[in-house]
């Protein structure tokens, strides 16, 4: 009966939240993990306490997983039981003065200006390359994420293209500008393709169905091994969108309003990434900059 409500209770919590399916995946895969770590140690739900959560903490270090992911983990367990707390179904969060190791902040990989270009110079020879270089040319365009390119329809166009409305992460909204080149790309793609069984969706595959978004990373990974380059994942031209309007405009605000980051915390990533930059010139430029041995 517990174990009912338990359920009850993480349907309607992931429903509140609003999240994305593949957090709440996450979310459901975790809570269930731990409650079945209770149950086979013979621990009743009405007698979970700090030291179960910190016993789980140990179990997943013995299983060998890595900081990050014991981290989301800990955070998943964590706000459930906070709203467990909340609605009076626990009378503590047992997760709330748990300590999860540091996870080391890795830095987004950043393609340089003249990379973008000689990525986005390829001709086109196919059909379908017409559609490779409308998505590549979008996503730096707008600093898209891979699903929400793949999601695009031409309905979400307004004004010939020149701006885009965007369902991003939460189904926020937001809206963005297109660039000349995109526009140009996105064109050139409509008029040489097949029209599919829905004419609204912007990028399909052979079938006419919506691409996937493995299909394009798929697509990204051999154009640019194809160009002498190494592979590229589509989220290093939104990396890369982010970095190089930063050095050219400063205004971390509207970097974060185009990317749809819900905190600026989220898009001052993009200031360290600027500063290690600085350093590395420094370091190369300034003849004090190296003790000599």
């Amino acid at each position: 009966m517990i174990r009912e409500q338990l359920t009850k209770n993480l349907k309607e919590f992931l429903k509140i939240k609003n999240y994305s399916q593949h957090t709440i995946d996450n979310y459901e895969r975790d809570i269930n993990e731990f409650f079945l770590f209770a149950e086979e140690n013979k621990i009743h739900i009405e007698d979970l306490e700090p030291k179960t959560a910190s016993g789980w903490l140990i179990y997943l270090r013995r299983k060998g997983l890595n900081n990050r992911s014991i981290h989301r983990k800990v955070s998943s367990l964590r706000n459930f039981f906070r709203y467990l707390q909340r609605n009076s179904f626990f009378e503590q969060n047992i997760f709330e003065g748990i300590k999860v190791p540091k996870i080391e902040e890795k830095l987004p990989k950043v393609l340089s200006l003249e990379d973008v270009d000689k990525l986005l110079s390829f001709q086109a020879k196919s059909k379908y390359d017409f559609r490779d270089k409308a998505f590549l040319e979008l996503l730096y365009s707008c600093g898209l994420r891979v699903t929400e390119a793949v999601n695009a329809n031409i309905s979400s166009f307004e004004s010939n293209f020149s701006f885009l409305k965007v369902l991003g992460k939460g189904n926020k909204e937001r809206m963005v500008p297109v660039g000349e080149f995109a526009i140009k790309a996105i064109n050139e793609w409509i008029e040489n393709r097949d029209i599919p069984s829905d004419p609204n969706i912007l990028f399909t595959n052979k079938y006419g169905e919506r691409i996937t978004v493995r299909a394009m990373q798929q697509r990204l990974e051999k154009i640019s091994i194809s160009l002498g380059m190494q592979p590229i994942h589509p989220h290093m031209l939104r990396h890369s969108f982010a970095t190089h309007m930063l050095e050219s405009s400063g205004d971390l605000r509207s970097i974060q309003e185009m990317l749809g980051h819900s905190s600026l915390s989220t898009t001052q990533i993009y200031t360290k990434l600027k500063f290690q930059q600085l350093v590395k010139i420094y370091d190369r430029a300034h003849p004090h900059a190296q003790k000599k041995n």
